[in-house]
Formats: C-alpha cells, structure tokens, sequence
C-alpha cells in the first residue's frame, strides 16, 4: 500500500524553510522524514507528516504551492546489505527509482521511493516477498 507524501515548492531565499516548519509546527503537524532538493532559484520539499490532510490545508492557507504524491515506504533491518537486497528487488523486476530518501527508527530505517506507478510496482514487489508498509503503520514508526 502506498503512503502519501506532502511536496513544497519553495523559493531558494532565506527563511523559507524555516516559514514551512514554523507553519507546521502551529498545527501541530509533526514531519516525520524529509527531504530537500534545490536548485539555485527554488526547492522541492518531501516530506512524511502525521497528518497529511492537515498539513496540506494549512500550507495552501498559507499560500506555499502543496500538493500529495503516493510513494512506497519499506522497513529494512540497520544490518549490512539490507539496502541492496531491497534494490536488488527494484532492478529484478525493472522498476526505475525516479528518486528515495530514508529515515532511521530504533532498530530499523525506512526507505522511501517514488516510482512511476506504485501500485503495479507494489504488486510485483509484493510477489517476490516484499510488503510496503501503509500510511498507519509508518505514522506508528
């Protein structure tokens, strides 16, 4: 099952990021993973957050550019080669990562990919023996 993830748009300037988390944190809208990608004139923000719904309605409120991607979300032991076996899966069934991103829990990471269809990626993955992880069981990470 996929989970959704809240991407922002955001103007490379000063304070910016920190006008993102300062909303979020009003709400009581806790970001769980996150990633950053720039370029010289703006961002993209990724993020996991325990309420998705409040999050996007309070940064559209708040005029930030907001919108809700599905991703796949995979638990991993912290052991050597845990990594590569999980992607050792993407390519056997030729699933491009379009981008991933991680985030550590106390005795597991989590492992999150964007991919073009999730939902035929999640079915073949699911045949080898893998289970992505639904937006419940990540929010109880």
């Amino acid at each position: 099952m996929s989970v959704n993830q809240v991407s922002v748009f955001l103007e490379n300037k000063p304070g910016t990021l920190n006008k993102l988390t300062e909303v979020l944190a009003k709400q009581n809208v806790n970001i769980r993973a996150l990633s950053l990608a720039d370029t010289s004139e703006f961002g993209i923000v990724r993020m996991l957050v325990n309420d998705v719904y409040e999050a996007t309605n309070v940064l559209k409120e708040e005029n930030f550019v907001a919108s809700v991607t599905p991703v796949l979300a995979f638990k991993i032991s912290d052991e050597t080669g845990s990594l590569n076996k999980l992607l050792q899966a993407f390519s056997d069934s030729n699933i491009n990562i379009e981008y991933m991103y991680a985030f550590a829990g106390k005795q597991n990471a989590y492992m999150i990919f964007r991919v073009k269809d999730t939902k035929s990626a999640e079915q073949t993955l699911k045949s080898k023996g893998l289970q992505s992880l639904t937006q419940e069981e990540l929010a109880a990470v």
